[in-house]
């Protein structure tokens, strides 16, 4: 029994390697592609839609792309410095260009994020069964349509009910790879939820109910250009996949096959994305919630359109139970690795595991039932840890070049990541505050 190397988020230490580490561990190209995918198309789709209200459709289909730009080009770095540098791990590249100091900053980022991104599932999860009345508006969830308002469909009953006999069986599994057929699966729901969306959107457009969609912004109706730039978090959360690069790698067949797996999910990504925001935005307009999930509460005049609302949102909620353990995977590495940097993690040690697995997920519980608005998550995260971990510490690797293998053309390019980074980040947190303090 071998671990890997010690670092961040991309560790597999509880991964039985009988061969040397750089070579692989038997992973498919395929099985890396659902799993890269599934840790992308996660919660953030859900708010994409209403990224568009304040955009307007061409900005965003621009952002889009731009976004999953700079994320290919931070990758790349990434996967650069893991094949010439001594370090298999994210951390222990930022352990080699920074030190101590780093690695450990990147544990903090990463503990936040995949906490803070766990927390939202659930939280849309309980939007789904039990419903959400923030904003000022009330939406009931699928089992209160179906049974009426009891205890147990409440959203803390729902929520427990979902952690203990679905989730806590997946997190049980100790490699990530044995995870890809239930990523397959999820993404193949998020493809359904795309392909039920857009249809629901071509029906209502084609009976004339379809709401009017703004192709640029419309400052002339209270949006402020600052407002613009707090969309840009919401598109570099949906699209974080950096913590599971290497422990994906760890497993592939072939390592080298990682950069067109990134690539294909990225290409699949843009499309879903774009996809969902296009049609949820068509389908509800200005009315569109931070979490579309629970525009689909809405009565319909028929049964199929009930049963399709339905069908909607379950979908989705399976697809989010089933892409948890994946964003859980790297989230119990850290945490176990700041508690225990001289003691990895081995498959043997059962008790530690699920010990660390029980406390772990009783957190994310609470967190879900006692912040039930997923729009303060995304902001909070996408201006500051999401951003140091997609962009800032890859490219701060890069400018680093701690072994002299950076070229110009990268070093130029690191320096423009960080620029958007910071340069959006700060002033979607000034828009923040001062849209705060205009409203109190």
């Amino acid at each position: 029994m071998t671990t890997e190397k010690q670092g961040c988020g991309s560790l597999a230490p509880l991964l039985p390697v009988e061969q040397d580490e750089r070579s692989g561990g038997g992973g498919s190209i395929s099985g890396a592609i659902f799993n890269i995918s599934t840790g992308m198309v996660g919660a953030g789709i859900m708010s994409i839609p209403a990224t568009f209200k304040v955009l307007g459709v061409i900005p965003s289909f621009f952002v889009i792309l731009l976004v999953g730009y700079f994320v290919e080009v931070t990758v790349d770095f990434l996967l650069k410095y893991t094949h010439s540098g001594e370090s298999d791990s994210y951390g222990g590249l930022m352990a080699e260009s920074f030190g101590k100091f780093g690695s450990v900053a990147l544990q903090i980022c990463v503990m936040i994020t995949n906490l803070g991104a766990l927390i939202i599932y659930l939280i849309i999860i309980g939007d789904v069964l039990s419903g959400n009345n923030s904003d000022g508006s009330v939406h009931l969830g699928t089992l209160q349509e179906w049974f009426g308002i009891h205890w147990w469909t409440s959203r803390a009953f729902s929520v427990l009910v979902v952690v203990v006999f679905v989730m806590l069986p997946l997190l049980s599994l100790k490699r990530i790879d044995s995870l890809r057929h239930a990523s397959a699966i999820s993404i193949l729901l998020a493809v359904l939820f795309v392909v039920i969306c857009s249809m629901m959107a071509i029906h209502a457009m084609w009976e004339g109910k379809t709401q009017k969609l703004r192709l640029v912004p419309d400052f002339s109706h209270g949006v402020s250009f600052s407002e613009l730039f707090t969309t840009i978090p919401v598109f570099a959360t949906a699209f974080g996949c950096h913590v599971n690069v290497h422990p994906i790698r760890a497993e592939l067949g072939r390592p080298s096959d990682m950069t067109s797996a990134v690539r294909i999910s990225l290409i699949l990504c843009v499309v879903i994305y774009f996809a969902v925001g296009f049609f949820g935005y068509l389908l509800f307009g200005d009315s569109i919630m931070a979490d579309m999930l629970v525009n689909f509460d809405q009565v319909s005049d028929s049964l199929i359109g009930t049963a399709l609302n339905d069908i909607v949102r379950l979908s989705y909620a399976i697809h989010l139970m089933l892409v948890f353990p994946v964003m859980n995977y790297s989230l119990r590495v850290n945490v176990d690795e700041l508690f225990f940097p001289k003691r990895p993690l081995l498959a043997t040690d059962t008790l530690r595991f699920f010990s660390l697995t029980c406390i772990l997920l009783a957190f994310i519980y609470g967190g879900a039932v006692a912040f039930p608005n997923i729009w303060y998550f995304f902001q909070f995260m996408g201006t500051t840890t999401v951003m140091c971990i997609m962009f800032i510490f890859p490219s701060s690797i890069v400018l680093r070049d701690a072994h002299n293998i950076s070229t110009t053309r990268e070093k130029i390019l690191a320096v423009l990541v960080i620029i958007f980074a910071i340069g959006t980040s700060s002033v979607a947190i000034y828009s923040n505050i001062a849209t705060y303090i205009a409203n109190k």
